[in-house]
């Protein structure tokens, strides 16, 4: 099992083993429904786990070693990374050691079995050759040779960018960018037969499509390069292929003869899975033998009835998958089966005449793949001048299609009167239940079931005027907080619209927007994503046409996938979304939640005064366009609140949430999720301020009420443990900030909360820590660690975060050498990405200065705790709490020198404390302790 695999499966396998039966049962059910595979996976791993005694004593996956190539020499070039690694061998990012030149280049390296005696000779003349390739569309060969070990190699371009079925499927392109698409390789491989140049391992990871939307051909010529000049490979057949099986032709398999036909044989294969998301054939067993037999003796079926029966198998939406096998219908179906024909006599002659081909589909001309009958081209003529002709048909049909229109308007209008006439029942119906209401009993959730059910009769006949309705009902219920229902309504009105036709674009789009919206709302951000994902593609052909509504799919869809941990992905959506706002709409409200969005992405990474600033910019664009009451206010001050809280200045970060309270409770009421998000925070800031006990009670209620709201597995339940585990540990009861940071650590856990999970595990290695288990908390650390290094990368602050976090639990276990390592290196990073005021920082300078002490550096340990003592802005809570800890950590040095001083200044740092904190904390305790310590330390030393 692959790294990427395990890492998945690791939580949910850790939460399922911790589960009773039941509950693991309801666990499994809910993966079943939105990702089956997986929990197929996860009810394997635990069946063998009941019937070994030895499950998981060995990991399912380790990491590689590091290459110990890494960094030396082949011929002039030198290694930097290992890229990849496939049958002819593997392939290294790599530099010109000579200086010759400075790009990069990707070197491939040969495996043993295709070197032989006259191997240098052909690589000298065969590299001239194929060197002469110069197309846009191909990554040119730079060189090709054997340097003094034996070892041959081949120097190509350097390509960023992805295989063309991932970029396909990542912005679900319309069939007519992915024919385009294939229509860049046929003009690459096309150059390279005209020079005589066969490729002969045509497949997608061959076929790269760079961020510009150009199409780079890789590995052209090496075939050439692989085989003597008598056509026969050099290589015995029992040793790697220089082609891939998948994508090879017939005639390849049979070791015959190759000419530019298996090519074209190559990119049938790739334009079916372009096309389908598939491969042709469809095996039993995935061996070698089981791929010869179906690529010598089986037919594939029709792109369009492979889509069918993918959707059959549950592996595409139903709706989806039929509209797209009509496009495939036809003309496309008959190309790619030519393409794939095995007799050479059957299949496109050259690739030109597979492109002329595609092109002919796109021009909407008769093309060679199907019988030319008088009726097909007469179709094709009919749809390719049906602007012409029914100008010069007009006064002979002008009768026929007035009438013909005549009665479909009225159909039409019938239509759209009766779905109008519904919405405006609906809402005189509900200010009518109003209007009759008495003085303290208007109840809208009673009105909207009346409306539901009139709408389910009166609508019954009228299938699309229903759907529009209940979309209404579920964005209302969306604003009273009731997520359930509205997610309920909204899978309804899904399966409505899939069984129809003829649907308003606006209304699909806007449907798939909404239950997006509420399943993130629930926490459901992976089946946010596998909702979405399949309509990007018609969101982006409504760009044009209904540009608001595609910005805010586009948002949705962003937010979701930052839910998940997929930032990059996130931003994309963001700007493709303000892009749209900002051009086409001039829409500067729609602005302000792009604009937020961004700046969240920036606190996510750390970036703290950055994210301010975006938050700022944001907050003054709504204010100007007079947003006053508007929602997004909410999430903008609640945000600034959490970015102050982040810099210490929790008097600037309490105003931002007291605003946020302020219009949340206008907006939304009380006991609303989103008003109860921001007075968790609010407690969260008296907890820092050591305000304890009116902490503690708001929490408690707090928490009650995300529970009734939002059930015991939603994430912000998830948050509201993690606030009292805060609590908790400022109690100084250790034992129930574990248990209540692990309730946290446990709804986290799944897919769906994977950004947070970090954030978690670091707040329960802090209590594990104070309770006294210092390796749990290590462990903990560790995960943490490896999981913000997956979702931001090595050199990410919030890595530097957490390697803080470990030094300090090194130190504490008597490892300072160890510990000063780890916080030289997050230091390092902490100041390339922070300034030196920074309160992160300075925590990290604090832990420095006493693991200093720790190692003996007295004079040094002090010079940095006493540069503290005077740092930090004494006007902030937070500036205050360094100064307190760095001089109580530097009266810990002095007590072993100089105890009666240590003593005086930790005596008069308590009584300090007892006035700026009556209610005591986390720093009185830690006061205390050191002061018994350096009593203990006196009477030692006696």
């Amino acid at each position: 099992m692959d790294q990427a695999r395990w890492k998945l499966l690791s939580p949910l396998l850790d939460q399922l083993l911790e589960m009773d039966g039941p509950a693991r049962r309801r666990r499994l059910q809910h993966l079943q429904a939105t990702d089956p595979a997986l929990a197929d996976e996860l009810q394997r791993l635990l069946a063998h786990g009941r019937d070994s005694d030895d499950f998981l004593a060995e990991p399912l996956w380790s990491p590689p070693p590091a290459d110990p190539r890494h960094d030396t020499l082949v011929g002039p070039y030198r290694l930097v990374r290992l890229l990849g690694e496939g049958g002819m061998g593997q392939v290294w990012l790599a530099e010109r050691a000579d200086g010759l030149y400075r790009r990069p280049v990707a070197l491939k390296l040969l495996r043993a079995g295709y070197a032989d005696p006259n191997l240098r000779l052909r690589f000298s003349r065969e590299r001239d050759i194929l060197t002469r390739l110069e197309h846009p569309n191909l990554a040119q060969l730079l060189d090709a040779g054997v340097d003094t070990h034996g070892q041959p190699f081949l120097a190509l371009a350097y390509v960023e960018g992805e295989p063309i079925t991932d970029y396909c499927q990542r912005l679900q392109l319309p069939v007519e960018a992915r024919v385009k698409l294939i229509l860049q390789v046929c003009r690459a491989v096309s150059h390279a037969h005209a020079n005589l140049v066969v490729h002969r391992d045509l497949k997608p990871s061959n076929i790269l499509v760079a961020a510009d939307g150009q199409v780079r051909l890789l590995d052209f010529g090496i075939a050439k390069l692989l085989d003597s000049a008598d056509g026969m490979a050099v290589h015995p057949p029992t040793e790697a292929r220089a082609f891939t099986l998948h994508y090879a032709a017939p005639e390849q398999v049979r070791g015959e003869p190759i000419t530019t036909q298996a090519d074209v044989y190559s990119l049938g294969v790739v334009l079916y899975e372009v096309l389908t998301d598939q491969k042709p054939y469809r095996l039993r067993r995935q061996s070698d033998a089981e791929w010869e037999t179906a690529i010598l003796d089986v037919d594939p079926p029709r792109p369009s009835q492979a889509v069918l029966r993918a959707a059959e198998a549950g592996l595409r939406d139903g709706a989806s998958a039929r509209r797209l096998a009509r496009r495939l219908r036809g003309d496309l179906d008959n190309i790619v089966l030519k393409a794939l024909h095995k007799p050479l006599a059957q299949r496109y002659a050259s690739v030109e005449a597979l492109a002329g081909d595609l092109l002919r589909h796109l021009q909407g001309r008769p093309v060679q793949a199907r019988p030319q009958h008088l009726g097909y081209r007469m179709q094709k003529y009919v749809r390719r001048h049906r602007w012409g002709l029914g100008v010069g048909s007009a006064a002979l049909l002008a009768l026929g299609v007035v009438s013909a229109t005549a009665v479909w308007q009225k159909h039409q209008a019938r239509q759209e009167t009766a779905r109008a006439q519904a919405m405006q029942d609906f809402v005189v119906g509900l200010f009518d239940q109003a209007g009759n209401a008495r003085q303290g009993s208007f109840d809208v959730r009673r009105l909207l079931e009346v409306g539901e059910r009139r709408g389910a009769t009166e609508l019954a006949q009228q299938p699309l005027a229903r759907a529009e309705l209940e979309g209404v009902i579920a964005r209302l219920r969306i604003g009273l907080g009731d997520y359930d229902h509205a997610r309920g309504l909204l899978e309804h009105q899904r399966q409505v619209l899939d069984t129809l036709d003829d649907v308003p674009a606006s209304l699909r789009l806007e449907s798939a927007t909404q239950h997006g919206r509420v399943l993130a709302l629930l926490g459901q951000a992976g089946h946010c994503v596998a909702v979405m994902q399949p309509m990007s593609g018609h969101a982006g052909m409504q760009q044009s046409a209904l540009p608001q509504l595609a910005a805010a799919f586009h948002s949705q869809l962003g937010r979701c996938q930052r839910m998940v941990g997929d930032l990059q992905a996130a931003r994309r959506w963001f700007e493709k979304a303000l892009a749209l706002r900002r051009g086409v709409l001039r829409d500067r409200i729609g602005e302000v939640e792009n604009l937020t969005d961004l700046a969240m992405l920036e606190a996510d990474a750390g970036n703290t005064a950055r994210a301010i600033a975006g938050y700022e910019a944001a907050l003054a664009q709504l204010q100007g366009e007079g947003g006053g009451s508007h929602p997004q206010l909410v999430q903008l001050r609640r945000n600034l609140g959490i970015a102050y809280r982040e810099l210490g200045d929790v008097d600037r970060a309490g105003r931002e949430l007291h605003q946020a309270r302020i219009v949340a409770e206008r907006l939304y009421g009380p006991q609303h999720p989103e008003t109860l998000d921001v007075r968790r925070l609010q407690a969260g800031l008296r907890v820092g301020q050591g305000q304890l006990a009116a902490a503690a009670a708001e929490l408690r209620d707090v928490h009650a009420q995300t529970l009734a709201a939002l059930g015991s597995e939603h994430r912000q339940t998830g948050w509201s443990w993690h606030a009292l585990g805060l609590l908790a540990l400022k109690q100084g009861d250790a034992a129930r900030a574990v248990e209540d940071m692990a309730q946290a650590v446990s709804i986290w856990r799944m897919p769906d909360s994977a950004r947070l999970l970090p954030l978690g595990l670091y707040g329960l290695a802090l209590a594990q820590q104070q309770a006294g288990a210092p390796e749990q908390a290590r462990r903990a650390l560790e995960e943490a660690r490896q999981l913000r290094v997956a979702q931001l990368g090595e050199n990410d602050v919030a890595v530097a975060d957490i390697d803080h976090r470990i030094a300090q639990v090194l130190a504490a276990q008597g490892q300072a050498r160890q510990a000063g390592e780890l916080l030289a290196d997050a230091l390092a990073l902490a100041r390339r990405s922070r300034g030196e005021s920074h309160p992160q920082l300075l925590a990290m300078r604090l832990s420095w200065g006493r693991n200093l002490g720790q190692l003996g550096q007295r004079v040094e340990a002090l010079r940095e705790l006493d540069a503290l003592a005077m740092a930090g802005n004494q006007a902030l809570l937070e500036g205050r709490r360094l100064r307190w800890q760095a001089r109580a950590y530097a009266a810990e040095i002095r007590c072993h020198g100089e105890p009666a001083r240590a003593r005086r200044e930790l005596a008069g740092l308590q009584a300090e404390l007892r006035t700026a904190l009556p209610e005591g904390g986390a720093v009185p305790r830690e006061v205390q302790q050191l002061l018994q310590d350096c009593g203990t330390a006196r009477v030692a030393t006696r």
